[in-house]
């Protein structure tokens, strides 16, 4: 999961990589990456990716693995500082909702569990669209799952990092992305990080834990 939120990224920097390593972190990343893997197909031309709020980089370094040049951008000083001590990939400290950069600097962009942080989510994504040619990819935890219920009454018991968080729908994620594009993008999306029992990793019901929809404009955005 990426953050944007700096107040967040001091709380959690030094138990962020670490959680990848439990068993639940582990499943969770595999099936992440497996529907981000299949959004990312969408975009054959990709040449780069900018991600907002990339955190220690973990999917930032995932999105370069996979062709696209990446860049990660977040306002944390201290998820800055661990991401570079990890690998090379260039990194930006900057705000999602003023990203310094040109109009049409990347292929995509992405937000991968950064939307739930974000006081302003719709100037976030008018500033993605802005940057990207061809289209953003967004991950983000849904609010209508067994997951997102968990994960909301564990703040009841202690203190959580997910207490400031909005969990959207997919249903609020889509209207969300229309009232920034209007009405005549593409929207394809699917849902992942079912219960144990579900018989599928994904499926297009909203109902899993993670939601990975994808903005296709029509005739591209530049």
């Amino acid at each position: 999961m990426s953050v944007a939120g700096a107040a967040f990224g001091e709380r959690v920097t030094d138990h962020y990589e670490a959680w990848y390593e439990t068993p639940e972190g582990q499943r969770a990343d595999a099936l992440e990456k497996a529907s981000l893997r299949r959004l990312l197909e969408s975009f054959p031309a990709a040449q780069s990716v900018l991600e907002v709020g990339s955190g220690t980089g973990h999917f930032t370094r995932w999105f370069d693995q996979q062709g696209p040049a990446a860049v990660g951008l977040d306002l944390s000083a201290a998820m800055l500082l661990q991401a570079r001590s990890l690998d090379g990939i260039p990194l930006v400290r900057g705000d999602a909702s003023r990203l310094p950069f040109a109009d049409g600097a990347f292929d995509l962009v992405a937000l991968i569990t950064t939307l739930e942080f974000l006081g302003r989510p719709r100037e976030a994504l008018a500033e993605a669209l802005r940057v990207t040619r061809q289209g953003l990819i967004l991950g983000v935890l849904n609010r209508q799952s067994l997951l997102g219920l968990q994960r909301r009454l564990a703040g009841l018991l202690r203190p959580t990092v997910y207490d400031a968080a909005y969990f959207y729908s997919v249903g609020e994620l889509g209207r969300l992305l229309r009232s920034v594009v209007g009405d005549g993008a593409q929207i394809i999306w699917h849902t992942t990080l079912f219960p144990g029992v579900w018989p599928c990793e994904r499926a297009s019901v909203p109902w899993g834990g993670f939601t990975a929809m994808a903005l296709l404009p029509a005739k591209g955005l530049r």
